[in-house]
């Protein structure tokens, strides 16, 4: 399985990274070790000093297609659930500033913990489907599906066009304004509407 993860997909968040907004999906991948087994907390790594959380809404692709026409998009997911694309921002900037790609900041071990429920979309709508994420119990990231530049079926389109999706593929669909630095100590919790989605303990 591979985990693909969808950028600047909402534009309050490209705004604030200073990012342009884009005119396709903007993709990039995790391997497999990116995930976090569930029920283990998570490791602040060592070679980041500004590690940020960006919670967004996961989609776990369930045929296989390539090349999937927008009409049939939606019959290749029926499961929503929630993640985290840890980003070690300061590896990630210097990356940047050399041109450079910057897998290095994105693609480390666990940088992509998720949900171990995923919802059955049909209980859904996920044209105005809200989630959240708190910090310590505070609320730092709230979003909605509705402010997505690309919905879940063009992404889903766009991505089949240059690679196959297989049953079990994650799509990380892009993460709302608010990203902000974690520490060790703090609780990371997140929702789908009112519906706890996982509770992770930064160490």
């Amino acid at each position: 399985m591979k985990i693909i993860c969808i950028g600047r997909n909402y534009a309050d968040h490209a705004k604030e990274m200073n990012s342009a907004i884009p005119e396709n999906p903007v993709f990039f991948m995790k391997p497999d070790t990116a995930l976090l087994p569930n029920k283990s907390p998570f490791f602040y790594p060592n070679f980041t000093k500004d590690l940020h959380y960006e919670c967004e809404i996961v989609v776990r692709i369930n045929k296989l297609g390539k090349n999937i026409a927008p009409k049939f998009a939606n019959t290749y997911y029926n499961e929503i659930g929630l993640g985290i694309d840890f980003t070690a921002r300061d590896l990630q900037q210097k990356c940047k500033e050399k041109g450079l790609p910057w897998e290095i900041a994105k693609s480390f071990e666990h940088s992509a913990p998720v949900s171990h429920n995923f919802l059955d979309k049909s209980t859904l709508d996920l044209t105005n489907l809200n989630f959240s994420l708190q910090q310590n119990g505070q609320i730092v990231q709230v979003g909605n599906t509705k402010d997505m530049l690309f919905d879940i079926d063009q992404i889903i389109v766009y991505i089949s066009q240059f690679m196959t999706l297989k049953i079990g593929d994650l799509i990380f669909t892009g993460t709302p304004a608010g990203v902000g630095p974690v520490a060790i100590g703090d609780t990371l919790t997140g929702f789908i509407e009112d519906q706890k989605m996982f509770d992770l303990k930064i160490k």
